[in-house]
């Protein structure tokens, strides 16, 4: 199984230039890519184009790279489905999921995500039917390993449950009011789930731009977003990014070789909303 990757470049919101920035991404280092079956704020294949591309110019091997995409119910759809609304939620994710993989030229993924239960408290039976599924590809093979992502620790601590295979990844919203999503973090931590934080700057500029954490960044020698991603390395995060700049995915990258911060630093980071 591959290991889990340090930082991975998130491909959300990029339409029409999502396959050159991706293709920038994997030259400028990124190994690990995250996308979505969801047309309405992804472009999968466009992607996985720019993968095939890297792949097939040498500058990266499949082996090498930590493909990831996700299973979206038609909550979170546009008209644009990669499946048939009328079928059981088995075959839709099984659509999905073939989909997937042929917009990304691979006959595998390394992780493959719920995008989020279909109610807002608790889990419903449509989750469960997707789960099923979704274990069922992970039983043969084809998805190495599954995650779910927007989940709380209510509803994360249900699925633990009542899994038959246990998610390996979470991959939610990271505010610093909420403690950097510390219910779920904690959860994580407790049964070894890889957590995936995402908004990690734009979710908290108000708290990046205060005088402490500046001084932190001065005192690292960084920029603030290399310290953000440094931090969510030191505190147990997988950091993604969606820079579309040549410079800030390079500086990103740099970021999770850093020094690890002081303990005492991190806890002021942990606590910069207090």
């Amino acid at each position: 199984m591959r290991a889990r990757p340090q930082i991975i470049y998130g491909t959300a919101w990029k339409e029409e230039r999502t396959e050159a920035l991706v293709g920038l991404a994997l030259r400028s280092g990124f190994r690990a890519i995250d996308t979505a079956n969801q047309r309405k704020h992804y472009f999968e294949a466009a992607a996985g184009d720019a993968i095939a591309r890297a792949i097939g110019d040498g500058v990266v091997a499949r082996g090498e790279l930590f493909l990831q995409t996700k299973f979206t119910d038609a909550g979170g759809q546009d008209r644009r489905l990669p499946y048939d609304p009328r079928a059981p939620y088995g075959e839709q994710v099984a659509q999905s999921f073939a989909s997937s993989l042929e917009h990304l030229h691979t006959d595998y993924l390394d992780s493959y995500v719920l995008h989020g239960p279909t109610v807002a408290v608790g889990l419903a039976d449509d989750d469960w039917q997707i789960w099923r599924a979704m274990e069922e590809l992970a039983q043969n093979g084809r998805a190495r390993q599954l995650g779910v992502s927007n989940v709380s620790a209510a509803q994360l601590d249900e699925l633990w449950r009542g899994a038959a295979i246990k998610p390996a990844f979470v991959q939610n919203r990271c505010y610093a009011r909420d403690g950097w999503d510390a219910e779920v973090r904690a959860f994580c931590r407790a049964h070894d789930v890889a957590y995936q934080g995402f908004s990690l700057l734009t979710a908290n500029r108000r708290e990046l731009a205060s005088p402490r954490v500046r001084a932190i960044a001065e005192r690292a020698g960084c920029t603030i977003a290399q310290l953000v991603f440094r931090f969510a390395v030191d505190a147990g995060m997988i950091p993604l990014t969606g820079t579309s700049d040549a410079t800030h995915m390079r500086q990103d990258l740099d970021a999770v070789a850093l020094p690890r911060l002081s303990d005492d630093d991190v806890r002021a980071l942990e606590t910069i909303s207090r």
